[in-house]
């Protein structure tokens, strides 16, 4: 497997995604899209917003 660089101005953990960085929670993209999510509006953050750039491993 390849060595992923992490961009250190992207925090992520998300490790089910293709660009997370292995064991380090950094993003190895150089830009990421943020989207709203679906019936957005509740005021929770949890609700609000996803990365539209998560492509799953």
């Amino acid at each position: 497997m390849s060595q992923k660089n992490p961009n250190t101005d992207i925090r992520c953990r998300v490790s089910s995604c293709t660009y997370h960085c292995g064991d380090r929670d950094y993003c190895t993209l150089n830009s990421i899209q943020v989207e709203p999510c679906q019936n957005c509006g509740s005021g929770q953050a949890c609700d609000e917003s996803m990365c539209g750039s998560y492509r799953h491993k």
